[in-house]
């Protein structure tokens, strides 16, 4: 199985948010699952010059963009045995940013041409293409039209995923007509039409042969208007052509028994985990107590995550519970300011720290008893399964991909490995985790709930064996 993942971003490259960390480590969960790989990704200018060091010259070619021949240079990283295909274009990216230009429409149509532009120079035709988010849903569109009448690019399916519906890349009617040169019978209410503008998201849509999103509870909700964001009558008359496959995470990396950021090293001993939360209350200057439940939250301090919700009833919690909380991360001014005057209100319970640290934010993972995540939607969401991995048991609202992975515990039955509310309701929130607080007291049945969470299996091999099925289902 030949495949190729066109993506805007991928980590350790450049990274901007979860699309990088999926673009990451799915490809080579797909490799150990026997599938010849490789990945292509613009060059911009922000890639740490260590990597750009290691690429190769492979060629260049001339992409076509209306009137002008642009020229397209590709350079080749070994990442491990998958090959790493960047763009190269000075103009569009040779920037120190990633998004948020006024040309993003033009510079991401030259990259959905570049990337089927330099299969053939590069000698590989894949079965599936595999598109990413609104930056290549021209490609599946590109192949039907600009490339149908290539006898290189017969019999090559295409599979686009939906990583956050929110932003869909909307752009003039410039971009698809004077730029990309496509037929206007493609710029209809059932093609790319969107208000009188071109939608790449919706490109991908229509026009890719399969489309996933990143979990089965999302799949469902995009196709509502309250998620969809004015593509779910699109999503509705798709039927079984979107599947959603739930994100993994990279389990050798997050593994508390050899992660060296922590204070403490476990496998599975409650008693060394809690080593972690004394080390870390220390470090934050709470007072220690090894019996006093952490609450822990590494977050972009932004709506979405459900931050209203916490800001309605913290104080409630921390007047009426014995509890400490710890916050991670940076966002909106508003949210900041609260969370730094909450953190004053309350010095003995309260930790909010406004930045964000790769090596914090795992102490955390590791040291909170409770993990909470409240959010208003969650496409996959990674911060539940990373807590269930160091034992933190999650507190959720029942949206997304918390609602796939995180499942209430039963204390009739012993199965579940947290907690979780329906309504997006602070005190449904707040009831939930006074629940959640009533089984911790309980110690044998809290050691339960906790290896629930630590022996799931939330690695990206099983997501990719899920990915391959849907490849071999369109190669026949």
């Amino acid at each position: 199985m030949k495949l190729l993942f066109a993506a805007a971003e991928a980590a350790p490259f450049i990274k901007t948010g979860g699309l990088a960390d999926v673009i990451g480590a799915l490809p080579r969960a797909l490799k150990q699952a026997g599938a010849d790989i490789r990945v292509v990704l613009p060059k911009y200018g922000a890639v740490p010059e260590s990597y750009k060091a290691q690429m190769t010259p492979k060629g260049f070619v001339y992409v076509q963009l209306g009137w002008r021949s642009q020229y397209c240079g590709i350079e080749e990283y070994d990442d491990g045995g998958i090959p790493i295909y960047f763009i190269d274009n000075e103009f569009y990216f040779g920037r120190d940013g990633v998004y948020g230009y006024g040309d993003d429409g033009e510079r991401f149509a030259f990259f959905s041409k570049a990337v089927l532009e330099i299969l053939p120079e590069i000698g590989f035709k894949p079965d599936v293409i595999h598109c990413h988010d609104w930056h290549t849903g021209m490609i599946p569109l590109l192949l039907q039209d600009t490339y149908v009448h290539d006898p290189f690019y017969d019999n090559i399916q295409t599979v686009y995923t939906i990583h956050n519906l929110l932003y869909q890349g909307v752009f003039p009617y410039a971009v698809f007509g004077e730029l990309l040169g496509l037929d206007n019978r493609h710029f209809t209410e059932g093609g790319v039409e969107y208000y009188g503008n071109v939608n790449f998201m919706k490109a991908g849509i229509v026009y890719s042969d399969k489309v996933t999103t990143v979990s089965p509870t999302y799949a469902q909700e995009i196709r509502t208007a309250y998620y969809g964001y004015g593509l779910d009558g699109l999503l509705s008359s798709i039927g079984d052509k979107l599947t959603g496959i739930v994100n993994g995470i990279d389990v050798k990396s997050y593994n508390p028994n050899t992660d060296q950021t922590l204070h403490t090293r476990y496998k599975s001993s409650l008693a060394k985990k809690r080593e972690n939360k004394t080390a870390l209350q220390n470090e934050l200057g709470l007072p220690v107590s090894v019996k006093t439940p952490l609450i822990g939250m590494v977050t972009r301090l932004v709506e979405p995550k459900g931050l209203d919700l916490v800001v309605r009833v913290l104080d409630e919690l921390l007047y009426s519970e014995e509890v400490q909380v710890v916050v991670l991360g940076t966002g909106e001014d508003g949210y900041e300011d609260w969370f730094r005057q909450a953190a004053y209100r309350h010095p003995n319970q309260l930790s909010a720290q406004i930045r964000f640290s790769e090596a914090l934010s795992r102490n955390i993972y590791a040291a909170s008893d409770l993990f909470l995540m409240p959010s208003m939607f969650e496409p996959c969401g990674i911060s539940q399964l990373l807590a269930m991995r160091y034992g933190s048991v999650p507190v959720v609202r029942e949206t997304g991909g918390l609602n796939d992975t995180v499942h209430a515990y039963n204390e009739y039955t012993g199965e579940g490995n947290g907690f979780s509310f329906g309504s997006y309701n602070a005190h449904d929130m707040l009831h939930t985790i006074r629940r959640a607080l009533t089984f911790y007291r309980d110690e044998p049945t809290w050691k339960k709930i906790v290896q629930n969470g630590m022996s799931e299996d939330f690695s990206w091999l099983a997501s990719a064996r899920e990915y391959m099925e849907i490849y071999e289902t369109l190669r026949g």
